[in-house]
């Protein structure tokens, strides 16, 4: 069975990342390959992380209030890539308001402080896209 391969970043100026290190262990401790890239990423960092990373997902972690500026562009980016089977996932502080427009470019998961872990896991799981044989 493939591993899942992650690639959990910290986009814009947002210099908090102790939920995204803690989501990076807990997503490596359920048999998950993770590449965290660190603070302050563009998204044309974090889009080529998942190129030379061959990742399945990318899990962006937000809490600066930049979701609507930074994750149109990494959607943009995939798509400029060829990488349309990546799924994308945004956690951190996203206001209710905000989810249909993520939704409507393809953000797939958008999880709010208090979701269990169990769910981020599962959610990732039942998306992924395997790659081909």
């Amino acid at each position: 069975m493939e591993r899942i391969r992650v690639v959990i970043a910290k986009p814009g100026l947002d210099g908090h990342d102790r939920g995204a290190k803690v989501i990076a262990r807990a997503l490596r401790d359920e048999g998950m390959e993770v590449i965290y890239t660190g603070l302050r990423q563009t998204p044309e960092q974090i889009v080529e992380a998942a190129l030379q990373e061959d990742a399945g997902v990318i899990g962006l972690s937000i809490l600066s209030g930049a979701h609507n500026h930074v994750c149109p562009r990494v959607m943009e980016l995939l798509r400029e890539k060829g990488l349309d089977d990546v799924l994308v996932v945004v956690g951190g502080i996203i206001p209710d308001a905000d989810l249909p427009g993520l939704r409507d470019i393809g953000i797939e998961g958008v999880f709010q402080p208090g979701t269990p872990m169990r769910d981020i896991v599962s959610f990732i799981r039942g998306r992924h896209r395997a790659a081909p044989a």
